[in-house]
């Protein structure tokens, strides 16, 4: 009987895993690709001081350019646009939000943004709450309202930016 006690315990030890210093080998082996990997993947990208030595460099960035710096924008905030979803009816939304434009506003900026708020107030009507949900209907739904911003405003306003939503 010892003998067969011996075999099922060498067996269960082969059929048991890896050992602790396998286990760590293999966890450093790990370790070491996804850092070499996560280094690779950094040097990529662009580089964040190309962009800040062209702001630096006095060199004059075009004007509809969309890597202007943050300095050349000008900014109108919308009043607060306050309404009813489609469906459900009695789901209310209000959005504060903020026009960006390329150099400084234009000069009849508040007109401007009385109509974008007028063309918000008539797209969110049209918005269901299922439209809006989640990262993804939050998204979907910066972009449109951007797009019709720009498309109001003769291509002005480069980005229009959610500053609250609040949805009840």
């Amino acid at each position: 009987m010892a003998g067969k006690n011996g075999a099922s315990a060498e067996a269960a030890k082969r059929a048991g895993g890896m050992s602790l210093a396998q286990n760590a080998t293999a966890f450093v082996v790990a370790t070491v690709i996804a850092a070499g990997i996560g280094g690779f993947q950094g040097y990529q990208g662009p580089r964040p001081e190309a962009s800040a030595g062209l702001a630096q460099s006095g060199a004059k960035v075009p004007e509809g350019s969309a890597n202007a710096p943050m300095a050349d924008l000008g900014a109108i905030d919308l009043a607060p646009v306050v309404t009813n979803l489609a469906a459900p009816s009695d789901v209310w939304i209000r959005l504060e939000a903020t026009l960006l434009f390329v150099g400084k506003a234009p000069p009849h900026g508040e007109a401007l943004a009385g109509e974008i708020s007028g063309d918000i107030l008539a797209y969110m009507r049209t918005m269901t709450l299922q439209q809006i949900q989640g990262v993804a209907g939050l998204q979907h739904l910066r972009q449109d309202l951007s797009e019709r911003a720009a498309i109001r405003s003769d291509g002005r306003v480069k980005e229009l930016i959610i500053k609250s939503l609040v949805v009840q």
